[in-house]
């Protein structure tokens, strides 16, 4: 059997997330139309920025304006904007999962990228990293335009139904095979995996990894912040202010 290390994209390798700064290139390009961010998606930033909402919230208000706008859009103009990102966010990456990428490389570990941002630009990344394979969602296409149609892989179903197919067709050995993540969609694989790390998790992680004993005595929950990285205690509590 083989080890695998599956890595989350989004907050648990690229400090920023793949979607959001392709957004920001859309609309720099002018693919999509600045009034239309400032009055449906700005809105909602404005309220995580000052906490009011949290993340997904402010994502999926992102998410309902971004496929809109992609139906009928050049996948080949698209795969242009898509490189400049990827050359961007490749700047901008926790040092601690970097670490661990080259780590697995190291020791001749099959790695995957599992993540919810758009195939194209997961794609763009996992070959930058040159991993194995990699699963995201998928934006339909026709005829070289995107549809509008998107076939999500956001939450912990769908990354679960994708791990679980790897694990068979690479014959993986779970119990002592790694996985990195930090929002409670990556939670099916912290909890399939051997080996699990959170990195700077949302509270909603953190309350399910400490909610489940054998969960917690496994997990390894890393916060990395500035310049320093934090291996933070078992027994360790957050302050709920």
């Amino acid at each position: 059997m083989k080890i695998g290390a599956f890595f989350d994209i989004d907050g648990t390798i690229a400090r920023d997330s793949l979607m959001i700064e392709h957004f920001k290139k859309l609309v720099n390009f002018e693919i999509i139309d600045q009034k239309l961010y400032y009055e449906k998606v700005y809105p909602a930033y404005q309220k995580y920025e000052k906490r009011k909402i949290d993340y997904d919230d402010y994502l999926n208000e992102l998410v309902d304006v971004y496929k809109y706008n992609l139906k009928g859009f050049s996948s080949e103009f698209n795969e242009f904007i898509s490189n400049q990102v990827i050359s961007q966010v490749k700047e901008k990456v926790y040092r601690y999962t970097r670490k661990m990428i080259e780590f697995h490389k190291e020791n001749n570990h099959l790695i995957f990228f599992i993540s919810g941002s758009p195939d194209f630009l997961v794609k763009e990344m996992a070959e930058s990293y040159g991993v194995t394979e990699y699963r995201a969602s998928l934006y339909l296409k026709k005829s070289g335009m995107y549809t509008g149609e998107v076939v999500p892989m956001w939450d912990k179903n769908s990354k679960k139904a994708v791990i679980d197919k790897i694990v068979e067709s690479y014959d993986i050995d779970v119990d002592n095979s790694y996985c990195y993540g930090d929002t409670s969609g990556d939670f099916s694989m912290i909890n399939m995996m051997g080996k699990p790390t959170a990195i700077n998790p949302t509270k909603e992680l953190f309350e399910l990894i400490r909610a489940n004993k054998k969960i917690n005595e496994k997990t390894k929950i890393i916060i990395e912040r500035k310049d320093v990285i934090y291996d933070f205690p078992k027994n360790g509590k957050i302050l709920d202010i």
